[in-house]
Formats: C-alpha cells, structure tokens, sequence
C-alpha cells in the first residue's frame, strides 16, 4: 500500500539525487535572501548587491559590461541603476569615448550601503549553514565551487 503525500517530503527516488537537493537548497537559501533583504535591506534587493559589489570589486563599468558579469538582464540593470542613482549609491556619466554609453561608479555612500549588506548576506549566511560545522561550511562552499567552475568550463 502507498505511503500517503505528505508535505515537505520528496519521493524515494529523487531525495539523494545532487539535481533535486541543489534545487530544494536554492529555494531554501533564495527566501532566506528575499526575507534578509526585506527585512534589513532598506528597500534593496540581491541583484543591488550584486550590482554594488561588482563595481566596488572591478571598478566603474558601463550598464552593458555590469549586466554581463553579474548575470543581470539589460532591463533590468537600466531599472536597479536607476534606484541605486536616486539613492545616491552610484554615479553615471556620459562615457568619453562613446557619447551613447553610460560609465558607473560607485560612490562613497555606495560603498558603505555596501558594508551594511555586506553584514545582511553575512548572517543570511550563518543561517543557511547553520547545521554545519566550520570544516564542513568549507568542504561544502569548496565543493559548490568545484560543480560550478566546471560547470563553467564545459560550457
């Protein structure tokens, strides 16, 4: 006789398959980020953080560059630039060598934005591996690493 559906519980032939557990840790670790964010985030989302780490990171870029490298829509980027501006937290200009492109950078007050972030994702974090042990926090992050950098190659 069946067992019958319960919430929350996965078939028996899909529970120990790596595809179905790095899903259910996605989902689990994006609410994390979403409730952080919304809680302490001051109105900000990931992709701003996202957005603000790369430029503190690698530098003024143009809006094209930054949705390239971080993995974010044009639109999209065109929309968060356009928040992170009227808070003050970036700077566009007219790039130079190209009058149709937009060059951004980080401004003082970005990089602090930044820093309180930095704490938010910090403690979404400490959240998220809670159940682990140090060494296995860091077995763990170098085995994800691993999976997507050779991902990354075969692609």
């Amino acid at each position: 006789m069946p067992i019958p559906h319960q919430p929350g519980r996965a078939p028996a032939r899909l529970k120990d398959r790596p595809t179905w557990l790095i899903s259910r840790a996605y989902v689990r670790s994006s609410g994390l980020l979403n409730a952080g964010f919304e809680a302490h985030g001051g109105g900000l989302r990931g992709y701003h953080y996202r957005l603000l780490a790369a430029l503190e990171e690698w530098g003024p870029a143009s809006q094209a560059d930054l949705g390239r490298s971080t993995g974010i829509d044009r639109s999209d980027v065109t929309a968060a630039l356009t928040e992170l501006e009227s808070r003050n937290l970036i700077e566009r200009t007219v790039d130079p060598e190209n009058k149709r492109r937009n060059i951004v950078t980080l401004t003082p007050e970005g990089v602090e934005r930044l820093q309180d972030l930095d704490i938010v994702v910090g403690t979404i974090q400490d959240e998220l591996l809670a159940p682990l042990t140090v060494t296995q926090r860091r077995q763990f992050i170098a085995l994800m690493s691993r999976l997507l950098d050779d991902s990354a190659q075969t692609q």
